[in-house]
């Protein structure tokens, strides 16, 4: 163990709810809240079943817990480094992708390391876009799924293997496994040599797997420095532990301020980060909106919305600021002032640097947890993903990804006068306090994502409403349970493309364009089922134009 690393430090503004967050943190206190937090006891969500909580609390443990592991995790990372690797590439999903993807953002590529990458999307020409930047002989992928069973990173897998067996290498020494014990992914790298296969502690859930082998062992294979990492967590885990007093733990505060907060209707989260740490809050939208959207209730976590100025927004939102010490920006810190000025709740977070991600994993993980104590749910379960994905199997049965008939009403963007018109409808369901969330179906880019936010500021504009925005299916497994299990507060855009070129998916008769259409197909009649107001704009085969025409629509 080193030196205690630099604290990141949180402050806040919050009148006039200050008295608020200070009672429920002196009740926390008087019901022994931090003592039976750290043992895990059940009866803190009576909304869990009792068993399932004990078998998903072992991510409290994972600042100490991971030392015993990190001799594996290492002599692997060496080993790949040895042999001179080029990139190392996560198969995955949710939270088997979400740290890594952080780590890989904000860490960047070190000297004598691979690249990491992170695949996510289905999406044929996000693949295609992909496999074209390797060289696979020289690529490490790491397929990853805690159940062993997500069909996105399984089919990854397979497209990949053939993509590498193609080039003569083997490609079992190309591959290494992330799972739980047991599971259909532990069998599958057996039974094909992976070179080697990492089993998880089953009782640390995904979205609260950053600090496992999910997070540390790509983050490791890159050069990163794990045992930092986990040097820093286990500093916030010492200011958090059980013998800390309620009113002096700052994860526990966290957790008060976003829990009351949402109770006081102010449940949009809006987290505004500097340049430097602008990838983390992608990790914190899955963590709060899985855990805490489900039986009507849950927090909407806003992130990477442009900003606007003060009086446009609701007074539904609560803000964080997020800052490094090393690379402050004034002009952030400015915004934040006149928001709380204007009335705003203002949290603010100053990490010591932008590497300094290790106690914010842990801080956050304890602090969503604990908002679910006051919200009366369920922080573990996340029903309404399954059900998502249950319905996107039954389009997948049909030979051509989805029944005749199944698609759903919607509008092309190909004519502009039918696709304003049915903007216009969309929008006059607009409620106060509402949410319109983006759930784009396209290959990632970075000219998508500015039409997208561009969408976004215009919303804001013409609504009043907070903006949410995704790739599918990567949202499906991170906001989709609160679009579903959440509040009926939602207004969901779904855009759809015809994906072209088109990828087989190898031996299952099936392409990754019909995956990610069935997919699509699959959450829209869930959205339905459970009442939510959705338009579905189909871009057909022109994404930059139609994005346009669908971005006219939107201004009026």
């Amino acid at each position: 163990m080193t030196d205690a690393p630099p604290a990141n430090e949180m402050r806040w503004r919050l009148e006039p709810n200050d008295a608020r967050i200070t009672e429920r943190l002196k009740s926390w206190q008087s019901a022994n809240v931090p003592d039976r937090l750290w043992r895990g006891d059940p009866t803190l969500w009576p909304a869990a079943p009792p068993a399932e909580v004990g078998q998903r609390l072992g991510w409290l443990q994972l600042p100490t817990s991971m030392r015993d592991r990190l001799p594996e995790i290492s002599a692997f990372a060496e080993e790949i480094r040895s042999e001179g690797f080029q990139h190392v590439v996560v198969l995955g999903m949710g939270g088997s992708s979400l740290a890594p993807d952080v780590l890989a953002a904000i860490f960047g590529r070190r000297a004598g390391y691979p690249a990491l990458l992170v695949l996510d999307s289905t999406h044929p020409v996000a693949i295609a876009e992909l496999a074209g930047r390797l060289d696979p002989a020289r690529t490490l992928f790491l397929v990853s799924s805690k159940s062993g069973t997500t069909v996105e990173p399984l089919d990854f897998h397979r497209y990949f293997w053939e993509v590498v067996r193609a080039t003569g290498a083997d490609p079992g020494r190309r591959f290494a496994a992330i799972t739980d014990p047991g599971t259909p992914l532990e069998a599958l790298a057996k039974s094909q040599g992976f070179r080697h296969v990492f089993l998880a502690n089953p009782d640390e859930g995904g979205r609260y797997s950053a600090l496992t082998e999910f997070g540390m062992v790509p983050a490791a294979v890159s050069g990163i420095d794990v045992g930092a990492l986990l040097d820093e967590a286990d500093a916030l885990a010492r200011s958090c532990g059980p013998s800390v007093p309620a009113p002096e733990d700052p994860a526990l505060r966290l957790g008060a301020v976003l829990g009351e907060m949402a109770a006081l209707g102010r449940d949009k989260l809006t987290i505004l980060a500097a340049h430097d740490v602008a990838a983390f809050p992608s990790w914190v939208e899955q963590l709060v909106a899985e855990s805490t959207g489900k039986i009507g209730r849950g927090i909407v976590p806003v992130v990477d919305e442009p900003l606007s100025v003060p009086g446009k927004y609701g007074a539904d939102r609560l803000f964080v600021e997020i800052q490094t010490a090393e690379d402050a920006d004034p002009a952030l810190r400015e915004f934040t002032d006149q928001l709380a000025e204007a009335g705003h709740p203002v949290a603010r977070l100053e990490l010591a640097t932008s590497r300094s991600l290790g106690p914010e994993f842990l801080r956050w993980e304890l602090a969503v947890a604990s908002s679910a104590m006051i919200l009366g749910i369920d922080p573990f379960d996340q029903p309404d993903v399954e059900f998502a994905k249950e319905l996107a199997r039954k389009e997948m049965a049909h030979p051509t990804g989805a029944a005749p008939g199944a698609e759903p009403p919607g509008v092309t963007a190909r004519d502009l006068p039918a696709l304003s018109r049915a903007v216009t409808g969309w929008l006059s369901s607009a409620r106060p306090k509402d949410y319109v969330a983006i759930q784009a179906y396209l290959p990632p880019s970075t000219e998508t994502w500015g039409a997208l936010a561009g969408m976004r500021a215009d919303l804001l504009h013409r609504t009043g409403a907070a903006t949410t925005c995704g790739y599918g299916p990567r949202f499906l497994h991170s906001t989709g349970q609160l679009h579903k299990g959440g509040p009926n507060t939602g207004l969901f855009l779904q855009i759809v493309d015809s994906p072209q070129p088109d990828l087989e998916v190898p031996g299952l008769g099936y392409t990754f364009g019909q995956l990610i259409r069935a997919q699509a197909l699959g959450d829209h009649h869930a959205l339905l089922q459970k009442g939510r107001r959705v338009l579905r704009v189909d871009l057909e085969r022109e994404v930059p134009g139609g994005l346009r025409r669908l971005g006219e629509a939107i201004r009026g």
